[in-house]
């Protein structure tokens, strides 16, 4: 149980920075703090450059800047696909480990580092990617609030500055990310199917809460994400299925 919420931290982290986050200096006006302007500045203007060559919408800016962001961090997302064949490899290793020392937890635990360092493999190659959205994330969420532009733009039925009234939105954010979570176990080995198991269920959950308190633009990019994130472990791990 320790390990599985272990793994929930991340989330947990941006909900508390998301809602510590202060307001920026002006977007429209100069920018000072290297946040504001190295950050939440930069991606401010994006959101408006796209808006501005997609017929003024900003729901469609956020998908493009979602697929760039998304194929910014794409090296890391295969780093961490060939960590996680790395790790299946040594399945039957650590599991020797694990009996050898199923008395003694701390020499476990050390053998067990051992084993990676012997075979160049990082086990928290699977977070990167998570830390480095994060940031992007909180300078995404002040970017849409503070910008003027975005305060009073409607997409489809979202006022994206707003929450969505009806929770459409944090229903579609949250079936997707259940579909992605379905997804990623199913190319997952056995032996990690049971860590999985209950972030199937608690990962939706959470982004669903998350997605009722924030701004309608900020889970419209989780759904966005969690799509790309589908089609893209579907094409990077189909090849290793066998």
């Amino acid at each position: 149980m320790t390990r599985r919420l272990h793994k929930l931290w991340p989330l947990g982290l941006l909900v508390l920075l998301l809602s510590a986050c202060g307001k920026p200096a002006d977007l429209t006006g100069e920018r000072t703090g290297i946040w504001t302007k190295y950050f939440v500045g930069p991606l401010s203007d994006s959101l408006d450059w796209f808006a501005a060559h997609l017929w003024g919408e900003y729901g469609l800016s956020i998908l493009v800047v979602t697929i760039i962001i998304r194929f910014i961090i794409l090296p890391l997302t295969l780093r961490q696909y060939k960590s996680s064949k790395a790790m299946q490899a040594l399945q039957p290793e650590m599991q020797k480990i694990k009996q050898k020392y199923k008395d003694d937890a701390k020499k476990q635990q050390e053998e067990t580092m051992k084993l990676f360092q012997q075979h160049g493999v990082n086990p928290l190659a699977g977070c990167f990617p998570i830390f480095v959205q994060m940031p992007i994330l909180i300078a995404l969420y002040n970017a849409i609030m503070y910008n003027p532009y975005i305060q009073e733009h409607t997409f489809l039925w979202l006022q994206l500055s707003q929450k969505d009234p009806y929770y459409i939105l944090p229903i579609i954010a949250a079936a997707t990310t259940f579909i992605q979570q379905k997804v990623m176990m199913k190319y997952q080995p056995n032996q990690q199917m049971g860590s999985m198991q209950m972030l199937l269920y608690v990962f939706p959950v959470m982004i669903f809460v998350m997605s009722m308190s924030f701004a309608a633009a900020l889970p419209l990019y989780w759904v966005y994400s969690n799509i790309f994130t589908i089609v893209q472990t579907y094409f990077i791990y189909r090849p290793s299925k066998k």
